[in-house]
């Protein structure tokens, strides 16, 4: 029997129309070099409506790409709605990607048309060359005339404003689009290998935002900092969450250091917001080192990317009350697929309650998740069972991005990460528990295989991380002739401590088991981090292998 219900397609324009006119009044602010600028959301509409126009005029019709090049402002959001709004597919380019892989993803994606902030217009012009694609260069803001000439050797350049300037403020927004057909592209940041695309859909994506919206929470009366780059999958749901929530943005353009973020949050008020933890971990530091910084509006902040350290977390809520909430997922997963809010009844600061709040949350509805063994069985969902992480859902990628012409070895290698039945292998290590919180403990690459056990990278870097003179924290697996593999403890001291390789293992005496304690470390300026913000452990392992590390091995 089928159902009497209407088949309305699930668009990206739904959200768009929807979000810029029952909230007409909420605000999109952009921080600049003199401070904020705003747009209203009936404002970001009408700007939607000229980028839209203005891209038919270049020739953008049916699913041809438009890439952009910026950072976190109004246009940028503009571009996120228009482009899939008019039917063609948005391809958000990774500022931080090494140039040779922003080639490579730009090339392989297909953009003919490339939005490009003006700070950015110099390293874009470096690599336009290697783009053959691209015929149109949209410049936000001003640039000076040598740049503009070098640019206009390899396409045609515009300013946006100009561009824009009298064109119509609505827009025939395409309604005979599949759900399914994609809207915009995101690619893996590419720590092994070339980066990997993944094609999100119109549906997916209004899946997400509805799963987001309806866990956080948001409403009109927020305002939400939002620190995760609109190039990094997808700004974790932002900017469609905020048209069906009608929460206020505040961009922050290229402005993400902690005391140009702690001024936004004292002069805008903000309530939330999202970001990698070690944006948050900076801007907690300026808080406790500058007690005329007011932070009292802020209610909740998100963390993901990577693991926010429990010492951290608890410091925010108790310093500041301010609830840090891990939030997990992948470019595959659009991104979100976790959210570490505890059940309701617990006891706030008991070690359940920190349990619950330290894990990587519960998966979200039609989510499912299971754990694979070593011996490649279905583990029980028992939150003890560990193994890697596998994930199927509405808005988790089926493949990745293939084209004519790509290597055999990288389709293989694509395919590989895709079993039976849907199943998407995460990579993640980690386990279970009956109502479906998920905790990670490593990832399957970086875990620590020492003597026939595993050791949890992850859980080293947080209980390292918890010494209060401990900036940051990174420990990977060393090849080792007795054990197969040991951890080496790589750690930034705080400017001024005298704290030592040795304290810091006396620190970790007593938490972990004694087979545990890494006996290898090594005092680093500074972590190396991937282009989204995440510890590059591989760069460290080629770092100890090149013998560029002073390794202490302090004594018991």
């Amino acid at each position: 029997m089928k159902s009497t219900m209407q088949e309305t397609p699930l668009l990206i324009s739904t959200l768009l129309e929807f979000g810029t006119t029952a909230y007409a009044d909420s605000e999109v602010i952009t921080w600049t070099d003199s401070g904020p600028r705003t747009t209203t959301y009936a404002e970001l509409g009408q700007l939607s409506a000229q980028l839209a126009n203005a891209l038919r005029g270049l020739g953008i019709e049916g699913d041809k790409r438009v890439g952009t090049f910026m950072w976190n402002n109004a246009e940028h959001l503009a571009a996120y709605l228009a482009v899939p709004s008019m039917g063609a597919v948005l391809h958000a380019l990774n500022i931080r990607l090494f140039p040779e892989q922003l080639v490579y993803v730009t090339n392989h994606g297909g953009s003919e048309v490339v939005l490009v902030d003006d700070t950015l217009a110099e390293p874009f012009g470096k690599l336009l060359p290697h783009l053959p694609a691209v015929k149109h260069v949209i410049v936000n803001g001003p640039i000076p005339d040598a740049l503009r000439d070098n640019l206009a050797q390899h396409a045609q350049v515009h300013d946006w404003a100009t561009l824009l300037d009298g064109q119509p403020t609505t827009f025939n927004w395409v309604r005979d689009l599949n759900e399914n057909d994609a809207s915009s592209l995101c690619y893996t940041s590419g720590t092994t290998g070339n980066p990997k695309g993944v094609a999100y859909s119109h549906r997916s994506n209004y899946l997400h935002a509805m799963a987001g919206s309806g866990t956080f929470h948001w409403s009109a009366a927020d305002k939400l900092l939002v620190v995760v780059p609109l190039f990094h999958a997808n700004a974790w749901g932002f900017p469609y969450m905020a048209m069906l929530s009608g929460s206020s943005l505040v961009m922050p353009g290229r402005y993400l250091q902690a005391e140009p973020l702690a001024t936004m949050i004292q002069q805008l008020q903000i309530t939330g917001g999202a970001g990698v933890p070690t944006i948050w971990s900076d801007l907690l530091r300026y808080f406790t080192e500058h007690e005329e910084a007011d932070a009292s509006t802020v209610k909740r902040l998100i963390v993901g990317g990577s693991a926010a350290p429990e010492s951290m977390m608890r410091r925010y809520q108790d310093d500041l009350g301010i609830e840090i909430i891990h939030a997990w997922g992948m470019t595959e997963t659009s991104p979100m697929g976790s959210v570490a809010i505890p059940p309701p009844g617990l006891e706030e600061g008991s070690d359940e309650y920190w349990r619950y709040r330290s894990s990587q949350g519960r998966l979200l509805a039609s989510f499912e998740g299971r754990i694979i063994g070593p011996d490649g069985l279905v583990q029980p969902q028992d939150g003890v069972s560990v193994g890697e992480l596998e994930i199927r859902g509405p808005w988790i990628a089926a493949s990745y991005l293939t084209n004519e012409g790509d290597a055999p070895a990288d389709i293989e290698d694509r395919a590989s990460r895709f079993g039976e039945g849907g199943w998407f292998r995460t990579g993640d290590v980690g386990a279970l528990s009956a109502d479906r919180f998920l905790k990670l403990t490593d990832r399957s690459k970086d875990v620590i295989k020492s003597g026939g056990e595993w050791i949890s990278s992850v859980d080293l870097e947080n209980l390292i991380m918890s010494h209060p003179d401990v900036v940051e924290a990174s420990v990977v697996n060393i090849p080792d002739e007795k054990w197969g593999e040991r951890p080496l403890a790589t750690v930034v001291i705080k400017e001024g401590s005298t704290t030592t390789s040795a304290d810091l293992r006396k620190h970790l005496a007593g938490k972990v088991a004694h087979w545990q304690l890494p006996e290898r470390w090594a005092v680093i300026d500074e972590v190396p981090k991937t282009s989204v913000g995440k510890f590059d452990k591989k760069r460290l392992r080629e770092r100890y292998a090149a013998g560029d590390l002073h390794i202490e091995q302090p004594t018991d």
